[in-house]
């Protein structure tokens, strides 16, 4: 018994058996599971359904067939592993969310975008779509190599023959072990173009080919923002893509809007999506949707958010591409088989070894027809004999004692091969007639022209690339179609006014701390003296405190009373009509307590050529860069060092070369040029601006130019025009001149603007009254005068603000070319009259 057993024992270290079976065992997934052929563009599991569907005649003008019958097919002769695999790779290939050109045509219950299974395989039907047709077209010519299925009993094709370039056009992901791939699917019209551009010019570069195929197309549509993720993953087969859903409002009634989502980025679940966006309003992150449900149906997707009465609907829909889904990151990995081996490929490397894919079948197909025609070439010849010569060939068959032998003589009488005799022998009666006779003929003369043609393409490189050139055409002609997915020149973090029109808008708060926008063009032009019309709806302890003019895109700094700077756009300041109450700045900005909101400007861009001049109640100017706030906090920055009896009341936009003009409550002004100012840092106290009587304060400043005059308003609705000439310049720091006579008649000072002749105020009193006029109604008067009445008030009604709007033809941030401000009277009532110079 010891002498019968041959078995062996031979010590393996486990380091070395763990690494070789970990190896076999990767590769194996590599090549034979997770990643596709760079030829054909398909995994095994792929390749063997529609191969298997093929071979039972499920073609796409044939009946539908039981699911099951396709997943058992598959199961017995190509694919051993679990029914569930293979059937849920078949539903995917039906699923038009998933695939931008389906292969299987679906019949029953195959899931939805909602993340729906499909249902069990015994209730659904299938059959190949005509798409996938093209893929296995021409595979019986020997046209693709074959090899044993896992049983040795059938044969399975390697690759399909692929009459369009399928790995580009629906993509593919996989996760094999160490690696992963991610294309993403492409338009069919596009590929072509670029695969025939390549063939025509086979020198053409990764930015030639672009022109062609401009970048991916996901079967759900939405938008691609920026190209630089394309670029990335054509030149080095990886790159990341943002995507965004297809997005629209809706006005409803009330005045309320609703946004609509008509496309979602690539495989996003929309149940979960909608679940989602449930949460963050559940949460309060975002507060502004009072209603969202699912409209979809079998015309479409519909998702309706609507949206609560005032809100906006631009800043909505930023917040949710922040965050949900409606905005995804998609991770392009250009990696398949080449040869049996990982690749990452680029663009041209990857429509270059389709082509020489589709040459090499061109050319198997070609050989595969000609040498068909050869044979068929030679048996017609062989009938022609036989048919010429008749009678002898009657006469040698019927006095033949068998078919041997009538073989043999009719292959020596007319030196026939043995394939013509048998066909001669096999011939039926009725190839005997004349018309018969003539058909051979017709066939022989056939045969013989697709013969010079089968040789002169395999004979001349050019022809069969000239092949594959038409037959890749023929293919976009049947099956293409537009493209879904649109492309937006912007790189992704779009700022939300690309959704949002530039327009002129009225900025006002009150004294209680409302904010709300209103469009420009609603306060309707009058002539001084009217009575105005109703702006904003104040309650009797609250007034109209702030009124500015801006455009949505604009930045506004707000200053505080207390020497804070903070950021905000316009766009998302709530809009309201005219009569509208706003919503409470604390809900917009972190504004600490006991501030309160004194200056506002508008600003385009933050450089060094512009400055901002501060000056506050006592009397203290500061001068800083505007590219000192170039870095936007939510919670705001120090601007101005502000002492505890003081406040800051005015803060302008300046251009280094202005005349600074600072008027007091009680009618004095000084003004001096912007030079004697040097800039200083952040959060500094400044230098002195003017010099104040006991009890007056600083209640507005201006930044002049030469050519402007300066228009003073007081509270009883009185005011003047005067020419900043008439304002000797002095040294900072003076106790300056007088501007207006702050009679009892007049009142004191309620602010100050510089304007032009074609400009246009705003007034807007303590009770939310406003008169909008010309500028040129008003005529210029000397300074030191009580000046005239400009609007008339109610009793106890008073003036509390007034702003500038320049004519429509100049630039619309204040005559700058990128910077400027629309002038802002601020002021506070109270003071007494103080002397001074005349």
């Amino acid at each position: 018994m010891q002498e019968l057993n041959r078995e062996q024992i031979i010590p393996q270290p486990i380091e070395e058996e763990m690494r070789s079976s970990f190896i076999d065992y990767a590769m194996s997934v590599i090549v034979s599971r997770a990643l596709p052929d760079v030829r054909d563009g398909m995994k095994p599991v792929h390749r063997r359904i529609v191969y298997a569907m093929l071979r039972e005649g499920l073609l796409s003008n044939r009946p539908f067939s039981k699911s099951a019958g396709v997943v058992g097919e598959v199961l017995k002769k190509y694919h051993p592993h679990g029914d569930a695999a293979v059937y849920d790779t078949m539903v995917r290939l039906a699923q038009d969310w998933n695939m931008r050109y389906p292969l299987v045509d679906g019949q029953g219950n195959f899931g939805s975008v909602d993340g729906d299974p499909a249902a069990a395989y015994r209730y659904t039907e299938a059959r190949l779509s005509a798409i996938a047709e093209t893929l296995l077209t021409d595979i019986d010519k020997d046209t693709v190599d074959f090899q044993p299925n896992f049983d040795g009993k059938v044969q399975e094709p390697v690759v399909l023959p692929a009459a369009f370039p399928h790995l580009l056009v629906n993509g593919s992901a996989g996760i094999a072990v160490g690696m992963a791939t991610n294309i993403p699917p492409h338009n069919l019209v596009e590929v072509i173009d670029a695969c025939c551009h390549l063939i025509r010019n086979p020198e053409a570069s990764i930015p030639d080919l672009m022109k062609h195929m401009k970048g991916p197309d996901f079967p759900t549509g939405g938008y691609i923002y920026g190209r630089e993720g394309i670029h990335d993953m054509y030149k080095t087969g990886r790159g990341k893509i943002i995507l965004r859903a297809r997005m629209r409002t809706e006005q409803l009634k009330g005045g309320r809007e609703a946004i609509i989502v008509t496309e979602i980025p690539y495989q996003v679940n929309k149940a979960r999506l909608i679940e989602d966006i449930a949460k963050l309003v559940r949460d309060k992150k975002i507060t502004g949707l009072s209603d969202l449900r699912d409209e979809s149906d079998r015309d479409g997707m519909r998702i309706v958010m609507e949206l609560k009465k005032g809100e906006m609907a631009q800043v909505i829909i930023n917040q949710l591409y922040k965050h949900t889904q409606l905005q995804t990151t998609f991770g392009a990995i250009m990696l398949a088989l080449v040869n049996g081996r990982p690749r990452y490929l680029t663009l041209d490397r990857m429509l270059r070894y389709y082509i020489e894919h589709r040459r090499e079948v061109i050319i198997r197909r070609t050989q595969f027809d000609l040498e068909k025609a050869e044979k068929r070439l030679h048996i017609v010849e062989g009938l022609r004999i036989a048919v010429d010569h008749i009678d002898e060939v009657i006469r040698i068959i019927r006095g033949s004692s068998d078919t041997e032998e009538a073989r043999a003589k009719l292959m020596d009488v007319f030196e026939l091969s043995e394939i013509q005799a048998n066909a001669i022998l096999e011939m039926p009666l009725r190839r005997l007639t004349g018309l018969e006779r003539e058909k051979l003929e017709a066939e022989r003369n056939e045969l013989v022209a697709l013969i010079t043609e089968l040789r002169a393409i395999l004979n001349d490189e050019h022809k069969v690339y000239d092949v594959v050139h038409d037959e890749l055409r023929a293919v976009q002609k049947k099956f293409g179609d537009e493209r879904r997915t649109e492309i937006l020149e912007s790189s992704a973090d779009l700022s939300i006014e690309d959704l949002i029109a530039e327009e002129r808008m009225v900025i006002t708060i009150t004294n209680s701390g409302y904010i709300k926008r209103t469009a420009a063009d609603l306060y309707r032009r009058q002539r001084r003296g009217g009575r105005g019309m109703r702006g904003a709806v104040a309650k009797e302890e609250d007034w109209i405190e702030h009124l500015f003019i801006g455009t949505t895109h604009n930045y506004i700094l707000f200053f505080t009373n207390r020497g804070k700077a903070y950021w905000l756009k316009v766009y998302s300041i709530p809009e309201g009509g005219k009569a509208a109450k706003g919503r409470p700045i604390v809900n917009l900005l972190e504004l600490e307590k006991d501030e309160e909101i004194k200056a506002m400007i508008p600003v385009a861009v933050f450089d060094d050529q512009h400055y901002l001049l501060m000056a506050t109640r006592n009397g203290q100017i500061v001068k800083n860069r505007l590219s000192d706030y170039n870095n936007p906090r939510k919670v705001g920055i120090k601007a101005i060092k502000v002492a505890d009896d003081d406040e800051l009341i005015s803060v302008k936009l300046t251009s280094g070369d202005n005349e600074i003009l600072l008027a007091t409550h009680a009618g004095m002004a000084v003004r001096f040029h912007e030079e004697k100012v040097r800039p200083m840092g952040r959060f500094t106290s400044g230098v002195k601006g003017i010099t104040l009587a006991p009890g007056d304060e600083v209640v507005g400043m201006v930044a002049a130019t030469s050519e402007s005059s300066i228009l003073t308003v007081c509270e009883h609705g009185y005011g003047k025009r005067t020419t900043i000439s008439e304002y000797r310049q002095t040294n900072r720091g003076g106790k300056g001149v007088i501007n207006i006579r702050a009679t009892e008649r007049n009142g004191p000072v309620v602010g100050i603007l510089q304007v032009l002749e074609d400009d246009q105020i705003i007034a807007i009193t303590q009770q939310g009254v406003t008169i909008r006029y010309n500028v040129s109604d008003l005529r210029e008067i000397s300074r030191a005068t009580q000046g005239v009445k400009l609007m008339n008030l109610d009793d106890g009604d008073k003036v509390a603000s007034i702003a500038r709007i320049e004519k429509e033809d100049e630039d619309e941030n204040g005559g700058d070319e990128e910077n400027g401000e629309l002038e802002n009277g601020e002021g506070e009532n109270g003071g007494a009259e103080t002397g001074g110079e005349e």
